[in-house]
């Protein structure tokens, strides 16, 4: 028995919307995904969308859309406006909460000072959610499990390409971390990314942006996959074919 909080995430443009994103394949036809697991992977070419989307679920949950969750309040005028695509996100739950987190790697340093200032406003005690100390104080890599480690519990997580920071050694970590959170039924997750590693993570489903589709795949069928796999085995290969000269 599925026992997700959110069921199925449903994009539409009835509208006929040209503008960004839905000028991206993807967000021109619409599309339904389908939440079976626990951990949901989006994986797909820059370009495609991914981060976006991440981006407009996160605020149509209520989420800061810079990253943090429904409490945290602050703001980016430098962030594009893409609220049409929040607009046009239809949620389907299972057990409707506003709990959670959005994590963002690109804006990762941004929601860091904002916990520095509530720090220092509101005292010290701010960074138990955060491994007991500064997130500026810690290496990047360590920042980012910190944060995975202790503030995320319950809730519906949404993380956009978390491995950013991480180690292959830290990779390793947060799938045990990611499986260890959803054991019990408390966590969902929604991550968009680029690993080959984090993708094999047990209890979770693959979904790939090819041709303007999201394609369920196997992880080992994902293009990421493959291509890490086949350069491993043979980069001299790989090499010989982008270093020649004309």
């Amino acid at each position: 028995m599925n026992k997700n909080f959110l069921d199925e995430i449903i994009v539409t443009n009835k509208e006929g919307l040209s503008n960004y994103p839905f000028s991206l394949p993807l967000y021109s036809k619409g599309f339904s995904l389908k939440l079976s697991q626990p951990i949901t992977f989006i994986t797909g070419e820059n370009g495609t969308g991914k981060s976006t989307f991440l981006e407009n679920l996160a605020m149509q949950i209520g989420f800061n859309s810079l990253g943090g969750n429904k409490n945290h309040q602050y703001s980016d005028e430098k962030i594009r406006d893409n609220s049409d695509l929040a607009n046009a996100i239809k949620l389907v739950w299972n057990r409707k909460t506003n709990e959670g987190f959005f994590f963002r790697a690109e804006s990762f340093f941004r929601f860091a000072n904002y916990i520095d200032d509530l720090a220092k406003e509101n005292g010290e005690q701010i960074y138990g959610a955060y491994g007991g100390k500064s997130l500026q104080e810690q290496s990047h890599g360590e920042s980012f499990l910190a944060l995975f480690g202790n503030r995320f519990n319950k809730g519906l997580f949404i993380l956009d390409e978390p491995e950013a920071a991480l180690s292959p050694e830290r990779q390793l970590s947060l799938i045990a971390i990611l499986y260890d959170l959803t054991k019990n039924n408390d966590c969902q997750f929604i991550i968009a990314t680029h690993s080959p590693i984090l993708i094999t993570c047990p209890g979770s489903e693959l979904y790939e942006i090819e041709n303007g589709f999201l394609t369920k795949k196997n992880y080992k069928d994902s293009k990421q996959f493959q291509l890490y796999s086949n350069f491993i085995k043979s980069p001299d290969r790989y090499l010989k074919y982008l270093l020649q000269d004309e």
